[in-house]
C-alpha cells in the first residue's frame, strides 16, 4: 500500500529493503557460543527465538535500521535526495521507523500494514573485536510484494537500490523484478547489494540471473562475491563482475575497495579510522557514499572515496548510522 501524502520530486536514490528496528548490545564471545549463534552471520529467526534472544541480551540500544534504510539515510545525510520503500506494521516500532527515516530527510510513502505480523527487528550482538552477529525477525517487512512498489518513486530516481536480505519470499523477488523493469523503462539504473554470504548461498542461481540481466551497479564484499561466482580468487571475481555489470564495487575490509568499470579496476584505499567499536552498517554506508557520489556526477574514484569515508564514520560508535552530518564530514575531509 502506498501513501501518496508525500510528493515525488526528482530523486537521486530510492532503496527497497527490510524495514527493521535494530536492537544492539555488546557481549563477549562466550555469549555468542552459549546462545548457539554463528559469529559474524545474519540468521533469520521466528518470533519465539527473537523473544528468547532479546531476554538473554544485556543493556541494548534500539534504533531504526534495515540495510537499505541505512543506505538511504546515509545518502540523505550527504545532502542527496533519497526515498525508501519498505513494509512496517501499524504499531509503535513501525511509527518509530517511519519517523526516524523521514527525520533523516528521506521520503517514505509506504503506508503501515494493519493486518499480519508486527514490525520487524534485528537483534545485533557486537563482540569486543567489533564483529556483529545478527538475528533477524523480519515480521511485517517479509511480506513486501509487487503491490508495494511505488512506481512513481522508481521512475523519479537515478538509481534504484535493492537489498539482498529481502529476497527470500517469491513475492519480494517479483517486487525486485518489477522495480527493475520500471527503472529501466525510465532509463534509470538498478543497483543490488548482495548483503550476506548466507543470502548468496540461498539465492545464487536467481541472483546470477538478476545481476546479469537487470543490475547495473553491484555492491558486494569479497566473500559474498566469491560465493556468488563460485570462485576462490579476487581476480576471478573481478573478471565476472566486468562481464556482468556496468559498475561493480567490491569491498575488502581494511584493505579498502575495488571499483570495476569499463574493463578497468580502480583501487580505493580504506579511510583512516581512529578506533573500531562496531562494524554494523559499514557496508550500508559505503553504498551510501558511493551512490551519492555517483548520482552527483563525481568520478568513480571520488565515489569510492566517499564510500570509504562514510563506512568509517560508523565504526567508532555503536549503531549503523553516523551520528554526524556526512556532508560536513566530507567537506572537512576534502571530499
Amino acid at each position: 500500500m502506498i501513501d501518496t501524502g508525500q510528493p515525488v520530486d526528482a530523486l537521486d536514490v530510492v532503496g527497497i529493503g527490510n524495514a527493521l528496528v535494530d536492537v544492539l548490545t555488546h557481549e563477549d564471545d562466550a555469549f555468542v557460543e552459549a546462545n548457539g549463534l554463528v559469529k559474524g552471520s545474519m540468521t533469520l529467526v521466528d518470533t519465539d527465538r527473537a523473544e528468547e534472544l532479546y531476554a538473554a541480551m544485556g543493556r541494548a540500544i534500539e534504533a531504526s535500521g534495515g540495510s537499505a534504510a541505512n543506505t538511504i539515510s546515509g545518502v540523505a545525510s550527504f545532502g542527496g535526495k533519497a526515498a525508501y520503500i519498505g513494509r512496517v506494521f501499524d504499531d509503535q516500532l513501525g511509527a518509530v521507523f517511519a519517523h526516524d527515516l523521514r527525520a533523516s530527510g528521506a521520503v517514505f510513502r509506504s503506508a503501515p500494514a494493519t493486518e499480519g505480523p508486527p514490525t520487524g527487528r534485528c537483534l545485533i550482538v557486537v563482540t569486543p573485536d567489533a564483529e556483529r552477529t545478527m538475528s533477524t525477525y523480519l515480521g511485517s517487512s517479509e511480506f513486501l510484494g509487487p503491490e508495494d512498489v511505488d512506481g512513481d518513486l522508481i521512475a523519479a530516481a537515478q538509481v534504484t537500490y535493492l537489498e539482498g536480505y529481502l529476497f527470500d519470499r517469491p513475492e519480494a523477488q517479483e517486487a525486485y523484478w518489477k522495480a527493475s523493469r520500471i527503472a529501466h523503462d525510465n532509463e534509470r539504473r538498478v543497483s543490488l547489494t548482495l548483503s550476506d554470504t548466507f543470502c548468496v548461498e540461498r539465492h545464487k542461481d536467481a541472483w546470477r540471473s538478476l545481476v546479469a540481466d537487470q543490475v547495473d551497479i553491484l555492491f558486494a564484499n569479497e566473500g559474498e562475491a566469491t560465493a556468488l561466482y563460485d570462485v576462490d580468487s579476487l581476480d576471478a571475481v573481478l573478471d565476472h563482475v566486468k562481464a556482468d555489470v556496468e559498475i561493480g564495487a567490491v569491498t575488502c575490509g581494511a584493505k579498502g575497495s575495488l571499483v570495476v568499470h569499463d574493463g578497468s579496476v580502480i583501487e580505493i584505499p580504506a579511510h583512516p579510522a581512529e578506533r573500531v567499536v562496531d562494524t554494523t552498517g559499514a557496508g550500508d554506508l559505503y553504498a551510501a557514499g558511493f551512490l551519492y557520489g555517483y548520482t552527483a556526477g563525481r568520478s568513480l574514484e571520488d565515489a569510492g572515496r566517499l564510500g570509504s569515508m562514510a563506512a568509517t564514520a560508523v565504526l567508532g560508535h555503536t549503531g549503523p548510522r553516523p551520528g554526524l552530518s556526512l556532508a560536513q564530514l566530507a567537506a572537512s575531509s576534502g571530499l
